[in-house]
């Protein structure tokens, strides 16, 4: 048993505290009545997490976490069972303590004093004095020399030490441990008593049949069913999207205010914590290893607390898996300009630009920046140096981050969304500097797509913005989704590239013209949304009446199935 970490428990739990976390990057982390807090001393190292961690870990625990997620009980001196969960996030494992079920008389009363000023006991204790002392070597699979643990180590490494947490690393006697013995929560971090809609801390005892864990069951679901998003809201039960429709999770109950705040305050990073206590609106990514990551917003509505997670496959879907026409690849292999990939929320937009960019780490030999909020896709490198920055993590904005790029040697720029003026007018200049850029719109057509970008600008700079955006655009691919007959979903595509004839009508203000453009282009390989539309019903993919549904030229697509003898869904009004 390792003396270091029941000794931080024991002094935890004199306290008050629910939960105790080791983060890497971070202070030991304590939650207390009061709020979230951290604990004098140095933030934490993954090798040091790794040893902490290492002594009191179950056999069975250490078999599961080799799949980067674990769970197991162990007893904290003849107190009671502590219950941990250990799991590797980009890497690395974050583990979490639960004490509800830790007893020792001790504890603080369920409402912290005004004053935040918790601290530890003071005075170091015998045994822990000791801890800083040598001790016997860890196995040389770890890849080190010795540990500040004072529990004897097995002699055969656990089949996790082989993950990407437990890489080569300087000797465990090089790194010093926080001081354990004169622990003190720092109180310029203690994180005040919210105001509700917040995500405060809730203890699991507290909501008997559900705890912290539950988030994830509902995800792992979402991935079983193949949904797209699940909807939290409280006052109501589950809810998730598949196929493009909401439906109830099946079996789930209703959830009230305080289901909520437990299900989603665990996995909220603490700077997106404080953006929502500030905002009420926050933007994060979700991993469960081995599963999926999920794009997740958490929102407030009338009635309390909400999240909408959407899930981001583990697999990156190929361009050939998702059938994008031949042609649509030769935009990868151009030297500069900008391509942008459009349609409406929840069309794809994001998985095809992953794929275009897996297409062009595996043809080309390249520097690749992509700025997202947040990451969505992780992509390794292959021919390609792939470096992936977040909006708010990473960086304070897509501007100032698309600004940096041009001093950060790119081939290519992919923006996860050109949200406002200076952001397009920045991705125009990077694209007419040599670079190639990949960016996203909300709009459903390529002509569309031009208007917003020239609205975009006053008057007066729109003569000059035709200019370069004749010059700088080479394609326009905007996209739906619809409804296949039998389940799933079939993309349909406009695809508009920037030939000659195109930077003409932009430059002479002929947006309106450019469908004819495409329609006349098709053995280049453009298509109008109709074309798309109308191929899949002929292939028995898609009903009349939900292409219908999606066409923007409804006139024109009725049309198209008068002359091919197709029965005319009927229409309101």
């Amino acid at each position: 048993m390792s003396i270091v970490v029941v000794d931080l428990l024991k002094r935890a739990i004199s306290v008050g505290a629910s939960e105790v976390r080791l983060i890497p990057g971070r202070r030991t982390v304590v939650v207390l009545p009061h709020g979230e807090s951290e604990v004098r001393g140095d933030a934490h190292t993954p090798e040091r997490i790794n040893a902490l961690i290492l002594p009191i870990l179950s056999a069975e625990a250490k078999r599961e976490l080799g799949s980067g997620y674990a769970e197991w009980e162990f007893d904290v001196d003849g107190r009671g069972p502590a219950r941990a969960r250990a799991e590797q996030k980009n890497g690395q494992l974050n583990v979490v303590f639960f004490l509800d079920n830790v007893g020792d008389g001790v504890r603080a009363p369920a409402v912290a004093p005004a004053a935040p000023a918790a601290t530890f006991e003071r005075n170091r204790a015998p045994h822990v004095a000791a801890m800083s002392a040598p001790s016997e070597p860890v196995p040389a699979a770890f890849g080190v020399a010795a540990t500040a643990m004072a529990a004897p180590v097995a002699a055969k490494a656990p089949a996790f030490a082989q993950s990407p947490a437990f890489a080569q690393s300087p000797a465990f006697a090089d790194v010093k441990l926080p001081n354990l013995g004169n622990l003190e929560v720092d109180v310029g971090r203690v994180a005040p008593i919210p105001t509700q809609p917040s995500l405060s801390a809730v203890r699991p005892s507290q909501h008997p049949g559900m705890n912290t864990f539950e988030i994830d069951r509902l995800l792992r679901k979402l991935v079983e069913l193949k949904g797209s998003d699940l909807h939290i809201s409280t006052g109501a039960p589950p809810m998730i999207r598949k196929d493009g429709e909401m439906q109830q999770l099946p079996g789930a109950d209703m959830l009230s205010a305080d289901d909520v705040q437990r299900m989603l305050m665990p996995m909220v990073p603490p700077r997106n914590a404080e953006e929502f206590s500030r905002t009420h609106d926050t933007d994060f990514a979700h991993e469960i290893t081995g599963v999926a990551r999920f794009r997740a917003n958490l929102f407030v509505d009338l009635k309390g607390t909400c999240g909408v997670f959407r899930i981001i496959p583990s697999k990156i879907l190929s361009v050939e898996e998702l059938g994008i026409p031949k042609e649509v690849l030769s935009l990868c292999h151009l030297p500069k300009g900008l391509v942008l990939v459009t349609g409406p929320t929840g069309s794809g937009k994001s998985t095809t630009l992953a794929a275009l960019v897996d297409y062009i780490n595996r043809v080309r030999t390249d520097h690749i920046i992509t700025i997202e909020d947040p990451v969505e896709f992780v992509h390794p490198n292959k021919k390609c140096l792939i470096n992936q920055r977040q909006v708010g993590e990473h960086t304070d904005s897509f501007k100032k981050a698309l600004r940096a790029a041009l001093r950060e040697d790119p081939d290519i720029v992919l923006l996860g969304e050109m949200r406002d003026l200076e952001t397009i007018a920045i991705a125009l200049e990077t694209a007419e500097t040599g670079h190639l850029v990949f960016g996203t719109l909300h709009t459903s057509s390529a002509p569309a797509t031009i208007d917003r970008i020239i609205d975009q600008y006053p008057p007066e700079q729109q003569a000059q913005i035709r200019v370069m955006l004749a010059n700088s655009l080479k394609g326009v691919l905007a996209q739906m989704l619809c409804k296949k007959i039998g389940g799933g979903r079939a993309a349909a595509w406009e695809i508009m590239f920037g030939v000659p004839a195109i930077s003409n009508l932009i430059r002479e203000q002929k947006i309106f013209q450019i469908p004819s453009i495409i329609q006349t282009g098709k053995k280049l390989g453009m298509a109008l949304m109709n074309d798309s539309l109308f191929r899949l019903v002929k292939e028995g993919l898609v009903s009349p009446e939900e292409a219908l549904s999606k066409a923007n030229d409804k006139p024109g697509l009725i049309l198209m199935y008068q002359q091919a003898q197709i029965p005319v869904p009927k229409t309101e009004g």
